[in-house]
């Protein structure tokens, strides 16, 4: 089977909701990126057959052709097309499914996948809003959804703490979890470890002053079991809290992939290869357990064990999910969210795909490791897994 490699990987620092990301057009922070993207791989821009643009909330600025808005304010030329996708929580990570079977089946030679979200521009949740506000239906699951599973709406608080129950996690294990990852990305920071992956955006501050953002903006060095204690559960008896949950973010992300006979052409140089690729689908109440079986297939796609792989990545949409992948996985902690993850670092939802592979491979290369593992729970009971190794 032909290789599809990724040639470069960069993201956006995070931004906290109404934080230094704000003044930000999605389409031009996600465009960013793309610049970032090819002047890394020296590639001609024309050259680009295609641009994957993971995005969740599409609307207002997010809305018409988003990925190619992000083309059109780059400066790719206007030849380059582009398409916008929607797998939840997972959309970047699909984009980059779809850019490698693009690139493996020989149809495209060089293909950006990427995400970008602004949660504080186009807040999570506005096309229900705006349904609402316009008087007309706004519930995604019909009745016969609803009757087929006994229930109005999927939610996916309820579903983390399902996962808690079944798993038998208590607050003080959230909290705990919560602290690490604070901490492990307070000292990531510290040692320049995101610096390789982050593309700088020039920035106002709130006293109107010049700035470049280059710094996760959520990261709280300064976390302790009693500030992250003293949050408020989501659900009363529950032992999940807003501490213990991904943060609101805004951010942008992309890899670039390209075949093998593009990288002799165009004389690039690959960062990774991607080994395997996953995605499953399970239980839409329960929702966000479905990393567990879409590990277990990539790895057993790519005739590997969990042993075999150096650094996993898994997205911390609520503790609970990352905790029992874990659990039922006998995984090794040390080797999981090296960095810190997203209730340290944000969930820019559609951009988190291509953020995590970002880090992911950023990490091994600094480590001097060679495979990584990424997965991710998302809407509807379905998860994306890849495995990648370092070059």
């Amino acid at each position: 089977m032909p290789e599809a490699y990724i040639v470069s990987a960069r993201r956006t620092a995070g931004g906290r909701r109404n934080g230094r990301l704000a003044g930000w057009h999605p389409a031009d922070l996600g465009a960013l990126v793309l610049d970032a993207l090819v002047a890394d791989a020296g590639v001609d821009p024309a050259a680009i057959d295609d641009v994957i643009i993971g995005c969740v909330s599409q609307v207002g600025e997010q809305t018409f052709a988003f990925g190619r808005n992000i083309v059109l304010a780059s400066s790719l030329p206007d030849s380059v097309p582009a398409v916008t996708i929607d797998r939840q929580c997972g959309s970047s990570q699909q984009a980059v499914h779809f850019a490698a079977q693009a690139v493996m089946s020989g149809l495209q030679d060089i293909v950006i996948a990427g995400g970008v979200e602004s949660m504080t521009r186009v807040p999570m949740g506005s096309p229900i809003t705006l349904a609402k506000a316009g008087g007309i239906g706004a519930n995604p699951f019909s009745e016969a959804i609803q009757k087929r599973y006994g229930v109005e709406m999927f939610s996916q608080f309820h579903g983390a703490q399902m996962i808690a129950d079944k798993y038998g996690f208590t607050r003080d294990d959230h909290d705990r979890f919560a602290l690490a990852s604070h901490r492990k990305a307070a000292a990531a920071m510290n040692a320049g470890a995101f610096d390789a992956e982050i593309v700088p955006v020039p920035v106002v501050t709130a006293e109107g002053e010049q700035a470049i953002h280059d710094r996760d903006e959520g990261v709280r060095a300064d976390a302790s079991m009693e500030s992250i204690g003293s949050v408020k559960l989501l659900s009363e008896g529950g032992t999940l809290s807003a501490a213990t949950a991904s943060q609101i973010c805004d951010g942008a992300s992309g890899v670039l992939v390209a075949s093998e006979a593009a990288v002799r052409a165009h004389g690039l140089k690959p960062i990774a290869r991607i080994v395997n690729l996953a995605v499953t689908a399970g239980d839409p109440v329960i929702m966000l357990e479905e990393p567990i079986p879409a590990t277990r297939r990539v790895l057993d796609r790519a005739g590997m064990t969990m042993k075999d792989i150096d650094l996993f990545e898994v997205n911390e949409a609520f503790a609970s999910i990352p905790m029992a992948w874990m659990k039922a996985l006998d995984a090794d902690p040390e080797r999981l969210n090296v960095n810190g993850g997203a209730i340290a670092l944000g969930h820019p939802l559609g951009a988190t795909g291509t953020k995590l592979m970002a880090t992911l491979i950023h990490a091994l290369k600094a480590r001097g490791q060679r495979y990584g593992l990424q997965t991710m729970c998302e809407g509807g009971g379905i998860a994306n897994a890849s495995i990648i190794e370092v070059l």
